[in-house]
Order: C-alpha cells, then structure tokens, then sequence
C-alpha cells in the first residue's frame, strides 16, 4: 500500500488509537507523510487528549504548528459542507402517534454486526401498523413524519430504527448512518435530543 493513502485509511478511524499513531507521524522524515498526517481532516479534535505533546512538537515541528492553527480555527468544523437552503424530500408518514416501542421493539433483535438492518426492519412502522404511508423515494432522501413523534422511553435504539431507513451511509464507518430529515406536529423531547446528538449512529432532527 503507498504510504500516504495508508496515513489518510489511518485518519478515517477518527479518533482513537490512530491518534498517537499520526501525531508520531507528524515527526517523518517524509514530507509527504508529516503533510498527510497533518491535514488529516477529522482527527484534529481527538488529539485535543494529545494536546500538550502536540503544543511541544509545534516549537520546532511546522506540520505540528499546523494541526495547533487548524484546532484554532476550527477547521474541522468549518469544513463540512453547509446546510443547502433547501433540501427536497420524500415523504414518509405516520399518521397518529408512534412512540419508542413502535420504533424500537424491545425483545428484538439480540445484538450483533446486523443489528441496524435488523432493528430497522423491525421498528418499521409501516409493517406494525395501519396508517403509515410507505414512501417511494423518487430520487429523494426519506423524512420521517408523523403527528406525535418519539413519545414513551428513551430508547436510544428507536433514533437508529429511523435513521436506518432515512439516513445516508458514512463512509468508511460500517453500518451506520448519518443525517435524516425528522418532521413532527410534536416531537418527544427526549427522542428530540437523542436525534440531536452528532454521532455516526444518530440522525439530527429537523
């Protein structure tokens, strides 16, 4: 494997293990690996846990001083794409009320690598109940809608039955995904936090 694409697959684990790995990196011998190790785009916030060995490199290392700047302007943020003033979708609707045990039935299925496609499957609601609509995406991305939304536990699992069939897979994280378009007349304020939080599995309500 050419180095630089092995330093880039390093920095797609986002934070963790890798991190120790590329902040050594950032010392190379090889410009073109320090580079790669420096501009990896989302590890620069895990190597905030790094931080004053990254500050004791940046005397002396440039590649180090950049990661430093970078955590400075928050380019790991300010990177992502924006919000587009529009999205178009389609519509998936549940009439009534549809709480976390419609979504996220509670005796399946056990836990294992097909979980989300699993729980997914079960937490349809077009499959457990009358009144739901079943989209035909048409091009679109999916939003889930219903009249009264997440209401009953805090079943984080039931975010993660909608997002299944609503979100957009992330790429190089296996089975999960982000984004997802959520529409209530009224939203559980629980269900609503819990699709606010910005992790791989979640969705972000809308």
């Amino acid at each position: 494997m050419v180095p630089i694409e092995a330093v880039r697959l390093l920095a797609t684990m986002i934070g963790g293990y890798n991190v120790g790995a590329l902040i050594e990196l950032l010392e190379s011998a090889d410009p073109a690996i320090a580079e790669a190790a420096a501009t990896a785009p989302e590890p620069h916030p895990a190597r905030l846990r790094r931080l004053q060995r990254v500050l004791e490199l940046a005397e002396t290392n440039a590649y180090a001083q950049r990661v430093v700047d970078s955590w400075a302007a928050a380019a790991w943020f300010t990177a992502k794409p924006e919000l587009p003033a529009e999205i178009t979708v389609t519509v998936f609707k549940v009439e009534g009320e549809t709480n976390t045990d419609d979504l996220s039935p509670p005796p399946t299925p056990p836990p294992g690598p097909t979980f989300p496609a699993r729980h997914g499957d079960a937490g349809n609601p077009h499959a457990r109940r009358p009144g739901a609509h079943p989209a035909q995406r048409k091009g679109h991305p999916v939003a889930y809608v219903g009249d009264v939304v997440g209401t009953g536990s805090s079943r984080k699992s039931a975010i993660n039955s909608v997002l299944w069939h609503t979100g957009s897979d992330i790429p190089h994280v296996p089975n999960k995904r982000g984004g997802g378009v959520i529409l209530g007349g009224k939203i559980a304020p629980i269900f609503f936090n819990t699709a606010e939080i910005p992790a791989p599995c979640r969705s972000s309500a809308t």
